[in-house]
């Protein structure tokens, strides 16, 4: 288990660097952009290759999988439904946190993905023993982004630097909490139930990349973002080869 919560800690550690990132460094749009689609090509790679994939794979010709995709999706689609009556958008919160109520919104958004993603790391270490590089990678580099984004509407808003690091590190430890809470609590769950799991984090991410970080790269950086996103995709596929090469 605390192999588990290293690794999930390693994972969400990122949300702090794009904290320390976004105090000192304001990035200019297509930057923030293409971080974005990049990070959005990364997870939709993990999201096929290593969740819905990983999924079907320990359910085959049962409706689990598809159960948990779609609930998983449906669930964020609500929460962000719920959030954005909160505080009009994201997008909108991003630009506008210095009205205390937004923060609480942004917070949470940011959490609702982070959280199966989190899971899904410690569910992988007790599958094969080993973390799921693939996994890895893909949610340190999507938490990058979204932590400079919020952290600069943060800023605009009067918050100190060291409130900002503080809020960052607490989610980082709540969701390698997760990351533990997949490896120790879920072990006893039979393959449907876990194929359950690992596909609702599947559903939950592609949905929020459908709704949020796609949107905003595009947003951000253009035409630019599909070609930072493809090169995302790449890479991810790249370290999931690797991976499947060393323990094959």
């Amino acid at each position: 288990m605390s192999s588990a919560f290293f690794w999930g800690l390693i994972a969400t550690s990122s949300l702090v660097i794009g904290g320390l990132l976004g105090s000192w460094w304001t990035p200019g749009k297509r930057t923030l952009g293409a971080i974005l689609a990049f990070g959005a090509g990364v997870l939709i790679s993990a999201v096929a290759y290593e969740l819905v994939f990983e999924a079907v794979h320990l359910a085959k010709f049962t409706g689990f999988p598809t159960m948990g995709f779609f609930a998983g999706a449906f669930t964020f689609f609500l929460s962000d439904r719920l959030i954005g009556k909160m505080s009009g958008s994201q997008h909108d919160a991003l630009e506008s946190t210095h009205q205390s109520n937004l923060v609480v919104p942004l917070v949470l958004a940011i959490i609702l993905d982070g959280i199966p993603e989190s899971v899904v790391i410690g569910l992988g270490i007790l599958k094969g023993g080993t973390v799921s590089q693939a996994m890895l990678v893909a949610v340190f580099i999507s938490n990058l982004p979204e932590a400079i984004a919020a952290t600069t509407g943060m800023r605009s808003g009067g918050w100190s630097r060291t409130k900002i690091l503080l809020l960052w590190l607490v989610i980082a430890v709540f969701c390698a909490a997760a990351s533990a809470a997949g490896y120790g609590l879920l072990g006893g769950l039979s393959p449907n139930w876990l194929s359950v799991v690992q596909a609702f984090a599947g559903g939950a991410i592609l949905m929020m990349l459908a709704n949020t970080m796609i949107p905003e790269a595009y947003e951000h950086a253009g035409k630019l973002a599909g070609v930072f996103l493809v090169v995302g995709f790449a890479v991810c596929v790249w370290v999931i080869v690797l991976e499947r090469a060393g323990t094959g």
